[in-house]
């Protein structure tokens, strides 16, 4: 047996093991392509407009004197975010589920919901990961989606030579680099799996490999290795530059408005051009406060640091940039990034959702082949079959 037909069969087999749910990634996959944008414009968007004539917002000690006032289940994992826009609301997240928005000029909450839409994409995201699986089962759940996504690597690496020919001649191009809307039935199914193929290689090459670490421990431990960094413990959490909140838990302590309004005019000087501004609403006793500042889109990690204040007198205790981790860090947090393609913004994003958009097809059209194939054979074997008793009979 040939190089070739052995790489082609490793190819069938490994699309009829894994092909079912590479497809509910896939399709998953393209309904989260601008997942944040989404879920963002549904809940603040629909609160967002232009300010009162001549109005100054609130302060931030005066916002969460207000928030507290209308709402008291508001705890020390409660977090504030403040956005640069005069437009939008100010959001509060209430532990990781719960979002209020209130508004910055009069410190109102805001009726609304978004629950449906955020409701929705969890959902999206529970069959990407596990299949939609639910308690003592997602394990398992998640370790068939990793495995599958470890088959469709190989899918990807044995197609890239499957699918580029022999001889490169235009001739023999043509027909795998564009689609021939003259072709039905099992050509059709070629020719689009080619094209669909070669286009999307290099993009769904990244957003497969990026997946490894999120589903294997020793791929997420090699990221850091491969770059002469320590691996973090298991369960030590996320790696992304900016993540708030990461502290024991100790009892919240109510601060005077004077405080928290020095505390955040000093965040907020901090790193001009900023977009977005969060920190938690109690200041916790003998803790810094710590803001995360964004100045990109808000799934950018390179464009977001940690701010840690002194609470008493707003002495910087520790600032810390995307570029100030460690090579392994920021390797991982890159690869968590690139996955979605947010580390490159909506032009990532948008490449992410046309790269999954032809991972379907491909799987759609593979399976297709593959069925096409299982039938021809068994219409040889019958005619064989055929053949064969005829002869007996003569």
């Amino acid at each position: 047996m040939s190089f070739r037909k052995i790489l082609f069969w490793l190819h069938l087999a490994s699309g009829c093991v894994a092909g079912a749910i590479v497809l509910v990634m896939s399709f998953t996959g393209v309904l989260l392509t601008y997942q944040r944008q989404l879920t963002a414009w549904s809940a603040g968007g629909q609160f967002r407009s232009d300010p009162p004539q001549n109005a100054q917002p609130l302060k931030a000690g005066e916002l969460v004197e207000a928030i507290r006032g209308q709402r008291g289940d508001v705890g020390e994992a409660s977090t504030l975010t403040l956005r640069s826009d005069p437009r939008e609301p100010a959001e509060v997240r209430i532990g990781r589920e719960g979002f209020l928005y209130f508004n910055v000029y009069t410190g109102k909450m805001l009726d609304g919901n978004s629950a449906a839409t955020r409701a929705f994409f969890q959902k999206v995201v529970g069959w990407h990961r596990w299949l939609g699986v639910e308690g003592a089962g997602r394990s398992a759940a998640r370790a068939i989606t990793g495995a599958c996504n470890l088959a469709f690597l190989v899918l990807l690496m044995t197609g890239a030579y499957l699918w580029l020919p022999r001889q490169w001649t235009w001739r023999s191009l043509r027909p795998i680099t564009w689609f021939r809307s003259s072709q039905s039935g099992k050509a059709r199914d070629f020719n689009w799996h080619n094209v669909f193929g070669i286009w999307a290689l290099v993009p769904l090459f990244l957003i497969v490999l990026t997946a490894l670490p999120m589903s294997y421990q020793w791929a997420n431990n090699l990221l850091y290795r491969m770059t002469g960094s320590e691996p973090p413990p298991p369960g030590a959490g996320r790696p992304e530059a900016g993540r708030a909140g990461r502290r024991r838990p100790v009892s919240p302590q109510t601060a005077a408005s004077a405080d928290l309004n020095t505390l955040w005019t000093r965040a907020a000087n901090q790193v001009p051009g900023w977009k977005s501004i969060t920190a938690p609403l109690s200041i916790r006793a003998g803790e810094p406060l710590t803001f995360t500042i964004d100045t990109g889109d808000g799934g950018q990690p390179q464009k977001r640091s940690t701010l840690a204040l002194d609470a008493s007198t707003a002495a910087v205790v520790r600032y810390e940039t995307f570029s100030d981790g460690n090579p392994g860090r920021k390797l991982r947090t890159w690869s968590r990034f690139a996955h979605t393609g947010e580390y490159y913004g909506v032009v990532g994003q948008t490449i992410a959702g046309l790269a999954s958009t032809a991972g379907v097809m491909l799987v759609w059209t593979g399976i297709s082949l593959a069925l096409r194939r299982f039938a021809a054979w068994k219409a040889r074997r019958r005619k064989r079959s055929v053949s064969q008793e005829e002869q007996l009979i003569a």
